[in-house]
């Protein structure tokens, strides 16, 4: 390995993940645990390279926005879409049921990826179909990690399909307040009778939910302690999607290289 190249990206860390703007070189030397003659060449080659900047009047240092800039670059190219069908494929051949990839518009759930069941009797759903987010699991996967306002701003659109339906907005606040602490969403039959599902969300770089992975069935198939048996794996594919997508938090108890 370049011992070089190394010490310059840990000097770039360590600078951008101190509190505060700005840091003298005397600062910096001793959280990085290099020489000041080795730190201020350091310095000197970011500052170059357009990483740091150096404040004339006082000598200190703080980082620039280029790494903001390359990583919303790299952001803007990862695609959900692209990277999720690995990890689909496998939760599709370990249970044997249907894979669903989702994404919130509205109060509307729409699927923009599926693998389907090879069992005879299967949960029916298209890729662009739409389904009340309300009242399917991956819906409240991503329900649960919206503005606080946000079921109130569609109140008007929350409906019964089915008597195991909540339209009690007080029980759906419940319900996703659970979802967000425990990082998975069950539905019980709640948008067609005698379907269910579990689903958990995704999440990016900037620590934002965007989609939701799923699993879904005939609850005859899907019982409860099934749907809780199959959250464990699918939270693990969630999060390891959500790596990809640049998510570097822990994941409602999954921590990175633990899953």
């Amino acid at each position: 390995m370049d011992k070089t190249l190394l010490k310059g990206l840990h000097v770039l860390e360590t600078l951008c993940q101190l509190d505060g703007a700005h840091y003298t070189l005397e600062q910096i030397a001793q959280e990085v645990g290099l020489t000041r003659s080795n730190t201020h060449r350091t310095l000197q080659t970011l500052a170059h390279a357009g990483y740091v900047r150096r404040d004339p009047a006082t000598g200190s240092y703080q980082c620039t926005l280029k790494m903001f800039e390359l990583g919303t670059r790299q952001l803007s190219r990862m695609d959900v879409r692209r990277l999720a069908p690995p990890f689909m494929r496998e939760l599709a051949r370990s249970t044997g049921e249907t894979v669903h990839l989702s994404v919130l518009d509205g109060m509307d759930v729409v699927y923009v990826d599926k693998i389907d069941s090879p069992q005879p009797l299967v949960a029916y759903s298209t890729i662009g179909g739409r389904a009340p987010a309300y009242a399917v699991a991956t819906g409240k996967a991503l329900l649960a990690f919206q503005a606080p306002d946000y079921i109130e701003h569609y109140a008007d659109a929350i409906h019964q399909h089915t008597d195991a339906t909540h339209v009690s907005r007080s029980a759906l606040k419940q319900e996703l307040a659970d979802v967000a602490r425990i990082g998975y969403a069950i539905n019980r039959g709640e948008w067609r009778k005698g379907i269910g599902g579990v689903a958990a969300p995704i999440l990016n770089g900037l620590d934002n939910v965007v989609a939701a992975l799923g699993i879904s069935g005939p609850l005859e198939r899907l019982d409860h302690k099934k749907l809780v048996e199959y959250a464990q794996p699918l939270k693990a594919a969630a999060r390891e999607i959500s790596a990809h997508m640049g998510y570097r938090g822990e994941y409602f108890g999954i921590t990175p290289g633990n899953s």
